[in-house]
């Protein structure tokens, strides 16, 4: 596409750029009370700025609120789709136009992390510098205002180096450049302390103090030319838990205050723009001016007189720019000539490309498109007509905007229509194996279709391919499209073609029954599958779902009950307890004393059951006290090392290399135990359970800092519950049914689909019990500094996700079990859930939103994304759990063994 800039003399020669990583913007401008209770600022230079010689707002960001997409959108003016927080902190997948590529030089301070993004893609390789600490350096147990300090450090050796460095002097004496300084201290403070610490404030007032000696050295360096223009903003905000990402209010607003040369100053006639968000601030005597995160890109384009970011979607904020008319509408001009020909690029595309092409219909009249609306913009400029040329340029910049997102969304109806037929063949795909392979009798063929019904099943599917195909052929689509069209009509044909499965499945669901029956029972399974996508935007819905356990022993056969009173009194009270921690906050503060107490549950647990150890021992299993006995021990070590590290890094004597080299092999050891012990020899299945929950149980630990742990416990505690129910309720039926020879493997049943919502219950309890998976900001950074303080968000972000999936590993091991235990074919039940979890997906698909707050988009598109994953999740939970389970015993097998080799003998 075709550069554009103002063919007019800029204001400034310079920018400079400075981003402070993680900053709210109320806690910037908000005043803090001094020790005699008098209101004060952090930052009395910038305040300074806002009062008297600049101008300011609040800079509003996208999801995800993350550094590469919001240092992306201020610099290079567009908003990367939200799967870009997956690149993270690698270098550019896609190289994209930037201010800095644009400028003559750039000279940029800060973090390694984001420097090379925009060095990497540059034009010319020798145009960004970049000056970067090393990785070592971002360590969150050491003083992070050392790294913002280290900045202006810099900045000053640059100056000092021009004396005797020609080449740079020369350089610097340019027009067109650009000095960016990043300013990490901010974000590493908020994620080891939080946004409210002292820690965090502190660090405003060094980074003030930082820009106050900045700017008089700059001025001084230039002889205060008057031709410097000042940005200061942030990428993304913080949340109160001390993280980012989502699109929660505190994330995406962060600071604007623009100053010096082309910028206006404050506005003290008639200011506006204030709300409740600004009260506390006491800067109602100046116009509080809001942006878009994008906008900054072209508003600094234009201070120093460069090529606009060919991809840039920002408006340019005139309210900021302080010029004669004439530069301003020209500013605005350029700013919609650029955006407007991203617009007539994907017109021309869809164009060339759509059968039965339907334009946008505002700018595609005779009288009212592009070309005719650009000239009367030029005409309107001729003429000294600055006012309604700047109007008309925002008309259309806001259409030329309206039609990107017309044609980006063009195709939505078609491919959501082919998305939704493909879930709903998969579900019904899934479900007819699953019939067919453990449901129907296996003299019960259901390929006894007809002939003349599969010959039109197999015409319409022969059709429908070659029409959707040859329309993706002519239209120029993605092999992705090809895809989706493939996957829905082989499972619709598949589904179709063996439709007498689902009849006769339904025949023998039905029986002697009324079909009221089934019908009620499918109507009561799509409502519980509602109630759990439900939970996704409501975690205490899951707390009403453990009240309902709690009542389901009500439903049970009395003499059941009175058979099993303790046992269903223990799962009462546990269903209660676990009904605690989906009521809790998920932002949670660092409380020791609670993992200490978690831990000693587990302990007490742990040697409760190497008491009883002696009642699980099957064959040689002679071992198994001295092994739960070594497990105990690394849980102990494990609550040692958590409570003297998280108090050795209160006092700020850093991460003890000691405690952390302790914790790392107590980590390996422990999640090793169960990969290694007692997987080729039988064990009692209670017995491999207390196994694993004690294997995992260190790593929970050190991974918490909160009610964590008492939440693994109690989770622990309910699922193995419920898999001595569900294996006593089995019994009781057989017994009821007077079978006296049992099948290995019996067919799957009507009643079984209880216990497949049950473990999704549990998985969604497992997904939201301490957190909300659906974000991972909702999960402490200070969960993983009892093993790094180096930041590495990779290794961060892996042992967070650790700790998220060990309830999973539990949940999923019990399930296997249960499978064994109640004599089902091993992938009958998985199968099962699998089949159904995907009307969850359905749903979450048409919730996805791409309008509303950023709060709304991202949420709707996370949770879309998990559940997508979900399916691919089971699979890998199922094999996991295959192999921590090992060759477990259940006593039922064990005895039906016995009697086998009495038999034979």
């Amino acid at each position: 596409m075709t550069t554009h800039k103002v063919d007019l003399p800029p204001p400034a020669n310079r920018l400079v750029l400075i981003i402070g990583d993680g900053l709210r913007a109320d806690k910037l401008y908000q005043l803090y009370s001094d020790e005699s209770d008098q209101p004060i600022t952090k930052a009395p230079f910038l305040r300074d700025i806002i009062l008297n010689h600049g101008t300011f707002g609040v800079s509003h960001t996208r999801v995800p609120t993350e550094s590469r997409p919001g240092h992306v959108a201020l610099i290079a003016g567009f908003y990367e789709d939200v799967s870009a927080v997956t690149k993270g902190w690698k270098s550019n997948p896609v190289e994209f136009d930037s201010v800095f590529n644009q400028s003559r030089h750039t000279w940029s301070f800060g973090s390694p992390d984001i420097l090379p993004m925009f060095a990497d893609g540059a034009s010319d390789p020798d145009k960004v510098e970049t000056f970067m600490y090393g990785h070592e350096s971002e360590n969150f147990a050491k003083d992070a205002k050392e790294l913002d300090i280290w900045v202006f450090d810099q900045l000053a050796q640059l100056f000092t180096n021009s004396s005797s460095n020609a080449k740079l002097y020369q350089q610097l004496h340019d027009d067109q450049i650009v000095i960016f300084l990043h300013l990490l201290g901010l974000d590493t403070n908020g994620h080891v302390y939080g946004p409210h610490s002292k820690e965090y404030i502190d660090n405003i007032k060094v980074v003030d103090e930082g820009i106050n000696k900045a700017v008089r050295l700059i001025e001084e360096y230039y002889g205060h030319d008057g031709k410097t223009s000042y940005v200061f903003t942030a990428d993304h905000g913080m949340s109160n838990r001390g993280n980012h990402g989502d699109g929660h209010p505190d994330n995406t607003r962060t600071p604007i205050i623009a100053w010096g040369a082309g910028v206006n100053k404050p506005n003290k006639t008639h200011p506006t723009g204030h709300d409740e968000f600004s009260a506390d601030w006491y800067l109602n005597e100046v116009q509080r001016n809001d942006v878009l995160q994008a906008d900054i890109a072209p508003f600094m384009a234009s201070l120093i007189g460069i090529n606009y970011p060919v991809n840039s979607v920002g408006e340019l904020p005139l309210v900021y720019l302080n010029n004669t008319p004439l530069f301003k509408a020209q500013s605005l001009f350029v700013n919609a000539k650029e955006i407007s020909e991203q617009y007539q690029v994907k017109y021309e595309l869809k164009k060339r490309t759509e059968i039965m092409f339907k334009p946008f219909a505002p700018l595609s009249n005779s009288t009212h498109n592009r070309e005719i609306l650009l000239s009367k913009i030029q005409e309107l400029i001729d003429t000294e007509q600055y006012e309604e040329a700047e109007i008309m340029c925002e008309i259309l910049i806001q259409l030329s905007l309206e039609g990107l997102r017309y044609f980006q969304t063009y195709d939505w109806l078609m491919l959501r229509s082919i998305v939704t037929v493909g879930y709903l063949g998969w579900i019904f795909y899934s479900l007819k194996h699953t019939l067919k392979e453990y449901c129907l009798p296996n003299n019960n063929s259901s390929n006894r279709h007809s002939d003349r019904i599969a010959k039109y099943v197999n015409i319409l599917a022969i059709i429908s391919l070659t029409i959707l195909m040859s329309i993706m052929y002519i239209q120029g689509s993605p092999a992705t499209y090809y895809t989706y069209v493939i996957f829905a009509v082989y499972f619709c044909w598949n589904s179709l073609l063996d439709y007498e499965t689902f009849t006769e499945s339904c025949k023998l669901a039905l029986g002697s029954r009324s079909p009221f029956i089934l019908a009620g029972y499918i109507i009561g399974h799509i409502i519980a599958l509602e109630i759990f996508v439900y939970s996704y935007f409501e975690r205490s819905i899951l707390s009403g779902c453990f009240v309902l356990g709690v009542l389901w022993p009500l439903i049970m056969p009395s003499s059941f009950r009175s058979e099993n009173k303790l046992l269903l009194l223990y799962w009462s009270i546990s269903c209660l307890a676990s009904s605690i921690f989906t009521l809790l906050p998920v932002e949670k503060g660092e409380d020791i004393l609670l993992v200490v107490y978690g831990g000693i549950l587990i302990l007490i647990t742990g040697i409760n059951s190497m008491v009883k150890s002696s009642k699980y021992i099957i064959g040689n299993d002679s071992d198994s006290k001295t092994m739960i006995i070594f497990q105990l021990l690394l849980v102990a070590l494990s609550i040692i090392i958590v409570y003297d590290t998280t108090n050795k890094l209160k006092w700020r004597v850093g991460l003890p290399i000691l405690n952390q080299y302790a914790a790392w092999i107590i980590l390996a050891i422990s999640t090793a135990t169960p990969f290694f012990y007692g997987l080729r020899r039988k064990q009692h299945y209670l017995k491999r359970l207390t196994t694993l929950f004690l294997a995992f149980a260190p790593l929970f630990v050190i991974l918490s800092i909160s009610y964590e742990v008492l939440f693994y416990y109690f989770l622990t505690q309910t699922v193995l519950l419920w898999l001595e129910i569900e294996r006593k309720l089995f019994l009781f039926e057989q017994s009821k049914q007077k079978q006296q020879e049992q099948e290995s493997h019996r067919k799957l049943e009507m009643r079984d689909s209880r216990i497949s919502l049950i473990f999704l219950f549990f998985i969604k309890v497992g997904f939201f019990g301490t957190g909300n998976v659906a974000s991972l900001s909702s999960f402490s950074l200070q969960s993983v500094y009892r093993l790094t303080t180096i930041f590495n968000p990779f290794l961060m972000g892996g042992l967070l996700l650790l700790k998220i999936l060990i309830p999973f590993f539990i949940v999923s091991s019990v399930f296997y079990i249960l499978n064994k235990s109640i004599r089902l074919s091993p992938f009958s039940l998985f199968l099962l859930v699998l089949s159904i979890s995907d009307i969850m997906t359905l749903n979450f698909f048409y919730l996805v939103r791409d309008d509303g707050s950023w709060l709304e988009i991202g949420t709707t598109i996370s949770h879309f994304v998990i559940s997508s994953l979900f399916v691919l999740f089971m699979i890998l939970l199922f094999l996991l759990s295959e192999v921590l389970v090992g060759k477990v015993i259940i006593p039922e097998d064990e005895e039906k063994e016995e009697k086998k080799r009495e038999k034979n003998d």
